[in-house]
């Protein structure tokens, strides 16, 4: 593959960019997190809205999930996302255990079902956990999980991630349509 078909299949797959781990990470820089996180699923619900059945299941890109399956991925994600936000809370430094997201796609949950499923799913998950959030302290924004391939993962470091998610996503459905 040339230097210029990898930058567009990398266009393609990153349309807003790669996720880059911020250096230092500030009370506002966490507000901003949060805001883009508490916006991600009237984005995907609006990305989506009006899409048939024949465009949802049309891949986002050439060897990519379906915009179906990205929408239930996203669920999926900001749900693990949630479960180990709360496990850093209340453990001292969990060790998370990974799911395999391209298996995740290929079950008939993420091939079959509804969007509207993982839309609603998405907006629960995102109020819970805004809840949590919205709520804590500066300690608590440094307390982490132990990720086995990313080493010690601090909830202020996942805020960033998961708004850059939800973005992503949204932006993969956008190129599709």
């Amino acid at each position: 593959m040339t230097k210029a078909n990898s930058d567009a299949v990398d266009a393609l797959r990153y349309p807003i960019g790669r996720f880059v781990v911020p250096e230092k990470i500030s009370a506002a820089d966490r507000a901003t997190y949060l805001e883009e996180i508490a916006a991600a699923p009237a984005a995907m619900r609006a990305a989506v809205k009006g899409l048939s059945e024949a465009q949802l299941d049309k891949p986002y890109r050439a060897g990519g999930w379906t915009i179906r399956q990205v929408v239930h991925h996203v669920a999926d994600s900001h749900l693990n996302a949630y479960v180990r936000m709360k496990l850093a809370l209340t453990e001292d430094e969990p060790a998370i255990t990974p799911y395999k997201e391209d298996r995740w796609a290929e079950l008939p949950d993420s091939r079959d079902v509804p969007v509207e499923t993982s839309l609603r799913l998405l907006e629960s998950v995102q109020e819970r956990w805004l809840s949590i959030m919205r709520s804590m302290t500066d300690a608590q924004w440094q307390r982490a999980y132990m990720h086995p391939e990313m080493g010690r993962y601090p909830l202020d470091r996942q805020a960033a991630l998961y708004a850059w998610h939800g973005k992503h996503h949204v932006a993969h459905v956008k190129s599709a349509t």
